[in-house]
C-alpha cells in the first residue's frame, strides 16, 4: 500500500470512528491552497470540528502524532480561518486523529489541539 492509499484508508477509518462517536461528517479533503487541506470537517452538537488525520502503517518510524508539525498546524489554522470566514461559525475546535494500522488498528483522538 503506497502513502496515498494509506492516508485515504486512514481518513476512511477516522470518518467511521467519528460517526460512531456522534459526529456528522460535513466535508472531506477541503483544499484552500497547495499547502492547506483540511482532512475532515465534522460537527458534534453545535461545534464544528476540523480534523487532521495522520496514518502510519506501524510505529516503527514514529507515531502518527509525531508527524503533526508546527508548520502543518499553522497551515491548518489558516485553512480553518478561511472556512470560518466563509461560513460565519463561532464555535469550533481543531482535533487530530492518529491511526496506526499494524500490528492492530489503533485509533487515538486528541481534541482541541490548537486553543
Amino acid at each position: 500500500m503506497n502513502n496515498k492509499k494509506t492516508g485515504s484508508a486512514g481518513e476512511d477509518l477516522a470518518c467511521r470512528y467519528l460517526q460512531e462517536n456522534g459526529y456528522v461528517i460535513l466535508e472531506r479533503n477541503k483544499h484552500y491552497s497547495r499547502f492547506c487541506e483540511i482532512d475532515i470537517i465534522a460537527k458534534i452538537k453545535d461545534i464544528i470540528v476540523f480534523v487532521e488525520v495522520k496514518t502510519r502503517k506501524t510505529n516503527l518510524y514514529g507515531t502518527p502524532f509525531e508527524a503533526v508539525t508546527k508548520a502543518k498546524l499553522s497551515n491548518i489554522r489558516k485553512g480553518v480561518q478561511y472556512y470560518l470566514s466563509e461560513h460565519k461559525i463561532n464555535k469550533y475546535r481543531i482535533d487530530v486523529v492518529g491511526i496506526t494500522l499494524k500490528p492492530d488498528i489503533k485509533i487515538e483522538h486528541l481534541k482541541n489541539v490548537i486553543p
